[in-house]
This record gives C-alpha cells, sequence and structure tokens, in this order.
C-alpha cells in the first residue's frame, strides 16, 4: 500500500516547517534544557496560534477535528526540528482524554502534562505545565509535582507526579484511545528525528575530507546511510497506517508496531551519524547531539520496544481490542490544575 499525503496536508507540512525553521529551535532547547523555559513557552505560543495543541481535539469542543495524519505531520516536524516541551503529553494523550474546559484549554494552548504509571512513571515538564494530571486507580485526577529527575535527553525535564492537585474528575467514557495517540505522536517524533539526523549526516559526510576525498565516497558509508534511509522509509508507512486505524480496534497494534519501526530506524539513524561526525559526534557543543539523546530518550518513551513488541503479539494471538493497565479513565471535568 502506497502512502502519500494530501495536497491540503503537504501545505500544512510546509508551512509548519517553516514556521519551526525560523524559529530557531536549537536555541530554544538549549535554553530549554538549562531551564530557560522562556523562549519554549513564546515557540508553544506561536504554535498554539497555528492550532497544533487541538488537531485532534473536536471543533465543538474548540479545536480543529483533524485527523491522525495531520497528528503525525505536524509530530514528524516537531521531531525533525528538536522542538522541547510535553507535546505528546498536551496535544497527544490530554487532548484525547480529557472532557469539557480542560480539554478546551489545552485546545487553546494551556500546557498540559501526564504520567501513565507503570508505562509513563513521570510527567515531562510538570514545574511549568498549567495543568498536571496522573492516572490512578483507572481514574484520570489532577496531580501534585514531586521531585525532578534526570534524562539522557537534558532538555527533557521529568518529575515526579502523585494524585492530590486541585480539581475532581467526572465525565464521560474513554478507553485506552488517548494512550495510543500519545504513542503515535513519539512514533512521529522518532521519524522526524531520524529524517534529520540522516539529512546531517548527509551533508557531513558531503563536506569532511579524509585522504584527499569526501568521506561520503566511501562504499562502506553509502552503505551504511543506505540502510538508515531504508530503515525510515519502512517505518513510515507503519506510522501513517497506525494514524489512519486511529479509533479502531486495530489501533492498539497498529501504533505499537508503528513505535518499534520508527524507534529501531530513529536509532540506527542514531548511531550511523555519530559514528559518521567521529569524535565531534560525542560533543554536547554539536547541535547533533540534541537529536541523538533525543532519539535515545524517545526510544523507551511512552512503552520499551519490548512492552510495544509484547502488545503486538498479544494481538496475534489474542484478536481483539486490547486495555492496557491505567489507561481506562474518564474525561475529566476539573476547575484548577
Amino acid at each position: 500500500m502506497r502512502f502519500a499525503l494530501t495536497e491540503e496536508q503537504q501545505g500544512f507540512a510546509a508551512s509548519l516547517d517553516s514556521l519551526l525553521a525560523a524559529s530557531d529551535t536549537v536555541a530554544v532547547a538549549r535554553a530549554w534544557a538549562a531551564d530557560d523555559t522562556e523562549p519554549g513557552v513564546e515557540l508553544w505560543k506561536r504554535l498554539a496560534d497555528q492550532g497544533i495543541p487541538g488537531l485532534l481535539v473536536p471543533e465543538e469542543a474548540g479545536g480543529l477535528g483533524a485527523s491522525g495524519v495531520e497528528a503525525v505531520v505536524a509530530f514528524e516536524a516537531l521531531g525533525r526540528h528538536a522542538v522541547p516541551g510535553p507535546w505528546v503529553e498536551a496535544a497527544a494523550y490530554l487532548a484525547t482524554a480529557l472532557g469539557g474546559e480542560p480539554r478546551e484549554a489545552i485546545a487553546g494552548g494551556a500546557i498540559g502534562s501526564v504520567a501513565v504509571p507503570p508505562v509513563v512513571p513521570h510527567a515531562l515538564d510538570a514545574d511549568l505545565a498549567e495543568r498536571v494530571y496522573v492516572v490512578s486507580d483507572g481514574a484520570l485526577v489532577a496531580a501534585t509535582v514531586g521531585d525532578r529527575l534526570t534524562s539522557v535527553d537534558r532538555a527533557r525535564r521529568l518529575f515526579a507526579v502523585s494524585p492530590g492537585g486541585a480539581g475532581s474528575a467526572s465525565g464521560g467514557e474513554t478507553t485506552a484511545a488517548a494512550f495510543d495517540a500519545a504513542v503515535l505522536a513519539v512514533s512521529a517524533q522518532l521519524l522526524g528525528c531520524g529524517e534529520r539526523l540522516l539529512a546531517d549526516t548527509v551533508t557531513y559526510a558531503r563536506q569532511r575530507r579524509q585522504f584527499g576525498r569526501e568521506i561520503g565516497s566511501y562504499q562502506a558509508l553509502k552503505h551504511q546511510l543506505a540502510d538508515v534511509r531504508i530503515g525510515l522509509d519502512f517505518a513510515r508507512p507503519l506510522v501513517l497506517g497506525a494514524a489512519l486505524s486511529l479509533g479502531t480496534d486495530d489501533a492498539t497494534r497498529d501504533v505499537s508496531a508503528a513505535k518499534v519501526a520508527a524507534g529501531d530506524a530513529a536509532y540506527r539513524a542514531a548511531r550511523t551519524a555519530l559514528q559518521v561526525h567521529g569524535a565531534i559526534g560525542y560533543t554536547q557543543e554539536l547541535d547533533l547531539s540534541l537529536w541523538i539523546t533525543k532519539v535515545r530518550a524517545l526510544v523507551g518513551a511512552w512503552g520499551t520496544p519490548a512492552y510495544h513488541r509484547s502488545r503486538v503479539l498479544r494481538s496475534l494471538v489474542e484478536p481483539g481490542p486490547l486495555v492496557e493497565p491505567g489507561s481506562r479513565v474518564k474525561p475529566v471535568e476539573t476547575t484548577g490544575a
């Protein structure tokens, strides 16, 4: 099956890429890692003006009512430009799981974060999020922010959270849809990171000379870069296919397969980029490090490869919708968070 974006989706991708390319996202990510979140918050507001947080929110709730494909386009761009912040948590999970006023707030650009133990034990950027939630005993409740933890990706500011924040839960019914949307978003981010790593590595291989030749002319490097290209090209249809299956019984299987494939492809891109760049690839000063460390973190975020492989296996041996621990939540109608 061949997946191709429509002209409208291609235009959306081009406009978003143009906005991010003009936003100096490398400087934003470095500032975010140094706890200077102001540039990142300003970028969040600009992206909110474009409707990114509300892509998966129905129009009647103040969102754009877009499909999973548009979400993939957006999150791939966020990964390609190393945009920091709890985008997966807010624009994917909370945009799907919340209801009422909290969902409208997220669609309008409010920064939100969530933890879904045990698969997602910590909340990203919970100290600056306006609304922080945690799944506890099968319910999505407001959370209290605890200690800060470290990540291999310095721009991932993780915090322990526990139930007990201001607000009460009530509302209708939802299933694992929010978790699946988040997994799909991470898969798209990984795809974007992998594409950026490959593009930057190819550019470097064409410029760097060794023994009087461009290193990209050596057959061994060509083979490595070709393997990266193949991996990304094989992962993309799985990610887009998973986007099309959101809301169906196949969504859980498809997003897990997409996460595994995108994670493997992006990790191969990161390892190849590191090898081609040589010793300089290990330095934090090189911008490449932003994507290398991000890939390492995202491969295990929202479920490890082993976890998602087990979900795919279970879908094959036990046909039918899968319900994940902690994902059978109810939409939240809260005041304050």
